[in-house]
């Protein structure tokens, strides 16, 4: 029998092989990861360092125990060359080797890649992206790097070593967050509760604009900014260059970063957190229908028989051809893609999913109304808002603070608007 074959060891991936394995013990599963396969849960990457996480603390289960619970073939560090729906094969690449692998019914939890915006400067390529266990630690080490620089800094002042300022060394390690939406704003929440000076940059002129209605997204903004996050709207970064006076060991900073508007500051780290994209190259490559994500029906499938797509590479036709970058979404659609695949065809049927914004300085509790939707954002009382569409029905709504445990109610009203 040929194994069910799962591209991808992240939530989408995990979650797929726990709910099929609850129906089906004997069917074999492949799964094919890029990196170690170790299980964790991505929201988490960005409110580690507040609380003190290093990224191996991060690891929820390792990958071996998650195979062997699972009962699952798992063949991690490999990159998957290609796919041939119709053949029902696909090609990797592991340390030079190509294998071939057939499948009886594919997976295809690919997630998504950060959007990059072409930057200048000699220090383009030190520019960070987070979208994984990897990049986190890979983002933990450059700051990490940081922090020793300006004590070996003022190491070397106290033993008269040192050429720079003194001030300067003993100020907190600067990073910049290009992107003020919701990942950006989680991490500025979360570096400058954890010691870092944080300065976010965007073309917009608020925080999280396209979810939050005005009012609320100017209260995360003063609530971030009483913590001393330093915004810069309405303008982009330009370049990244290193900074001249490392020469003579000044800290002041590694980089210098300069704004479209002429303005620039000094930082240590550069991280991009303008969002992401469906990762759809390998379902583009072997002719399946994309779009903004893989396309796929009610019950997951693309358009290739036994071929089968869902997290943040899919694009839903069972909820307006969007995508969700999500976790509820995705718990959702495993459970529905497990019986599939154990031979019982089910649709997706997506519940109200709100989504929890972790920014401490301001909780946030948001159910958007779909994209396009033409309304208004209505405040009902202090940190309450609901959409109304033109019909003048609700179609959304976003909690603040302690009225985020009005989550259940919210969702119940907005189900009976629906």
């Amino acid at each position: 029998m040929n194994p069910i074959i799962i591209i991808g060891a992240g939530l989408a991936g995990w979650t797929t092989a726990r709910e099929f394995r609850k129906l089906d013990t004997t069917t074999p599963v492949v799964m094919i990861a890029a990196d170690s396969g170790d299980f964790y849960a991505k929201p988490t990457l960005s409110n580690a360092f507040a609380q003190k996480k290093a990224p191996e603390q991060l690891v929820v289960t390792p990958a071996a125990k998650m195979a062997e619970t699972q009962n699952v073939i798992l063949i991690p560090h490999t990159r998957v060359l290609r796919v041939d729906p119709y053949v029902k094969t696909i090609t990797t690449e592991k340390d030079g080797i190509q294998q071939s692998f057939d499948f009886s019914s594919l997976v295809l939890a690919t997630g998504a890649q950060p959007i990059r915006i072409p930057v200048a400067g000699d220090a383009a390529g030190q520019v960070l992206s987070v979208n994984s266990l990897d990049d986190f630690t890979s983002f933990y080490e450059v700051l990490k790097s940081a922090s020793n620089r300006r004590i070996d800094c003022l190491n070397s002042y106290e033993n008269d070593s040192y050429l720079g300022n003194k001030n300067a060394a003993s100020k907190p390690v600067k990073v910049v967050i290009m992107g003020a939406g919701l990942i950006g704003c989680e991490f500025a929440n979360d570096l400058i509760n954890a010691g870092y000076q944080v300065s976010v940059i965007d073309p917009a002129n608020r925080p999280l604009g396209a979810l939050l209605p005005e009012a609320a997204s100017e209260q995360l903004r003063q609530s971030l900014q009483d913590l001393g996050v330093k915004w810069h709207f309405g303008t982009t970064v330009l370049s990244v260059n290193k900074a001249v006076n490392l020469v003579d060991k000044e800290a002041e900073s590694a980089l210098q970063v300069t704004f479209a508007n002429g303005e620039s500051i000094p930082a240590d780290v550069v991280l991009s957190a303008i969002g992401l994209r469906a990762d759809t190259r390998l379902a583009v490559a072997a002719g399946l229908a994309c779009e903004r994500g893989i396309q796929v029906d009610a019950a997951l499938q693309t358009s290739a028989p036994n071929v089968y797509a869902f997290g943040d590479a899919a694009q839903y036709a069972s909820s307006g051809n969007t995508t969700l970058p999500y976790v509820m979404p995705i718990m959702n659609a495993a459970r529905a893609l497990a019986q599939t695949l154990a031979g019982k065809r089910t649709e997706v049927i997506f519940p109200i999913m709100p989504v929890a914004v972790k920014t401490p300085a301001l909780p946030l509790m948001i159910a958007p109304p779909k994209m396009g939707s033409e309304g208004q954002w209505t405040s009902t009382e202090d940190h309450v808002w609901q959409f109304y569409n033109e019909q003048n029905v609700i179609t959304g709504f976003v909690l603040a603070g302690a009225q985020t445990a009005k989550r259940a109610e919210m969702v119940k009203l907005l189900q009976v608007a629906l």
